[in-house]
């Protein structure tokens, strides 16, 4: 009985070798062997694994659309018997092809490694790799097999009735919305909302490293109009980590003031409108127009605002400085961006018009300097609060965009205009008397000085948020020139496809970098575009480098990652 078994067994793995597509095996050979080659960050064996079974896939759909083509033109074609002699050669030749670059593969991963300043790994783990894509390979291949039977089953039975061709068409567009029904139904809804509790309840959670404000003038205190419960777990990280005056003083020398930040969580009113009058309101009661700074800080997806970020402008204005927040969901920013495109951009131009409204109706003299800022799809979202067109008569004066979306519309068009010469992943904006970009090694040259409003793009060149391309899958992305990011592996070659799902996955991984690398933005690297931004006084270039010298040396993660 055992042997009857394993007899069949044997029987059923050969019948499915011999249905797969020859074409399709070759071809999803080179796509696996592709996906190994370096991308814009580090990999771990199971991601390299997920990622090279989805590219063996993707090269076993092409090469099975080809074949399928050719037998369509009614080209000659070799015969069955033919590829019989030829499969088990053929197939033993891409297996050996595969495992000679698996055994390479940590040479690939160790050339952005090293520029990430991480440790060699010690083995790419091929025989892993191999097996966790070959059952992502076997996963999405019975999908497909699925979808091909509810294909033609239905096409059969409407053949009964109708031609051919309108059978098939009908077939397809059934199949189609029978997998889409599913998945949208079950994968993203059902989903969506597990993970949107999930959130919520992890948002509600009380941390207890983080105290209450005692100070009736701090948001969250016994007098302020946002308990310390509705400011959600982000916007108390937020508030609980104000620095002090005299932490401020110790860094910037002399006296300095108590900065001032309000935030307003989600659960804190029911409409967007309620919430940024209410944030208003909480301004006013603070003294936030009395500052020389405001800033408007959009939130990323999960509401959180990176403190480390804001501390440099607080500490260069010696605390003469308030920001406010107002949160617009609970999930991560991609989610946020797959399922929730437009609530981010309507609580960020809530929050502009209702301030601005209030900021333009002050004296001109008695008034705060008005700014933006945003990281990650809060750069994306603070990009759309305001129409320029709309503050022409009285603009603010600038923004500072950290790790911008590479759908951000002001970062986009900068960019794709960029002056000849400068690259993708730096440009140079006209005369860059509007717009200028950063990285970890500061900011690039102008052949103007600032104009009145001064805007700032920090970014890394191997942040895949920033610099992932709808378009790679068929052209080469303009960063991936010769002359590329200090960040960006030499060895990173673009393939057709492969680099999409690359840049795809490294998307996902975009904040497992360390940090000043990906999309884990660096304390230090704030201090030079706030002070180009905000030109605060009595720095001067040896202040500044003193300050970015203090944050480098006490260098650590953010507290929450977007």
């Amino acid at each position: 009985m055992e042997r009857m078994k394993a007899l069949q067994t044997t029987g059923w793995a050969r019948r499915q070798l011999h249905d797969l597509s020859l074409p399709g095996v070759v071809l999803g050979t080179l796509f696996f062997i592709a996906s190994l080659a370096p991308s814009l960050l580090p990999r771990s064996f199971v991601h390299q694994g997920l990622l090279s079974g989805g590219s063996f896939a993707a090269g076993y759909g092409v090469g099975l659309f080809l074949a399928s083509f050719w037998r369509y033109l009614e080209l000659p074609e070799a015969t069955e018997a033919r590829v019989a002699r030829l499969r088990p050669y053929m197939l033993a030749l891409c297996g050996g092809i595969a495992a000679i670059f698996l055994w390479r593969a940590s040479t690939f991963q160790d050339s952005v490694r090293v520029l990430m300043e991480l440790p060699p790994v010690e083995s790419a783990r091929p025989i892993e790799v191999a097996l966790i894509a070959a059952l992502v390979f076997c996963a999405i291949l019975i999908l497909a097999r699925l979808f091909v039977l509810i294909l033609g089953t239905v096409s059969r039975r409407l053949h009964r009735r109708v031609p051919r061709r309108i059978a098939n068409a009908a077939g397809a567009t059934i199949a189609v919305v029978v997998f889409w029904a599913a998945v949208d139904g079950l994968l993203f809804k059902v989903a969506l909302r597990m993970v949107d509790a999930s959130f919520q309840s992890f948002d509600a959670l009380m941390e207890p490293d983080v105290e209450k404000p005692g100070d009736p003038a701090r948001t969250g205190s016994l007098a302020s109009l946002v308990s310390w419960q509705q400011l959600g777990r982000t916007g108390r990280q937020f508030v609980g980590s104000t620095p002090s005056a005299q932490e401020i003083a110790a860094l910037a020398g002399g006296e300095a003031i108590e900065p001032v930040r309000v935030y307003v969580g989600l659960n804190s009113a029911e409409t967007v409108e309620e919430r940024a009058q209410l944030a208003l309101a909480e301004m006013l009661r603070v003294g936030a127009f009395d500052r020389s700074i405001l800033v408007l800080a959009t939130p990323t997806g999960t509401g959180w605002i990176d403190s480390g970020a804001i501390e440099p402008l607080e500490v260069l204005h010696r605390g003469d400085v308030a920001t406010v927040g107002l949160q617009y969901s609970y999930l991560s920013s991609w989610l946020a961006l797959l399922f929730e495109p437009a609530y981010g951009a309507e609580a960020a131009r809530a929050l502009f018009r209702i301030v601005y409204d209030h900021w333009t109706g002050l004296p001109a003299d008695a008034r705060p300097r008005l700014y933006l800022y945003g990281l990650s799809l809060g750069a994306l979202n603070s990009d759309l609060s305001a129409d320029l067109y709309d503050v022409l008569g009285d603009p603010f004066h600038g923004a500072l965009w950290v790790g911008a979306p590479f759908s951000a519309p002001t970062w986009r068009g900068a960019t794709e205009g960029r002056r000849p010469g400068s690259p993708a992943w730096l440009p140079r904006f006209r005369d860059g008397s509007v717009i200028r970009f950063a990285n970890q090694d500061g900011l690039t040259e102008a052949d103007a000085p600032w104009g009145p409003l001064r805007i700032v793009f920090l970014q890394y060149a191997s942040d895949p948020v920033t610099f992932f391309r709808p378009d790679a899958f068929y052209r080469v992305p303009p960063w991936l020139d010769r002359q590329r990011g200090p960040d960006v592996s030499g060895s990173f070659r673009w393939f057709p496809i492969v680099t999409q799902l690359q840049l795809g996955l490294d998307m996902a991984l975009a904040t497992t970098t360390p940090v000043g690398f990906g999309h884990v933005y660096a304390q230090e690297h704030h201090v030079e575009p706030w002070a180009e931004v905000t030109e605060p006084p009595g720095w001067s270039e040896d202040d500044l480098s003193r300050l970015k010298a203090h944050y480098a040396s006490v260098r650590q993660a953010p507290a929450e990652p977007d």
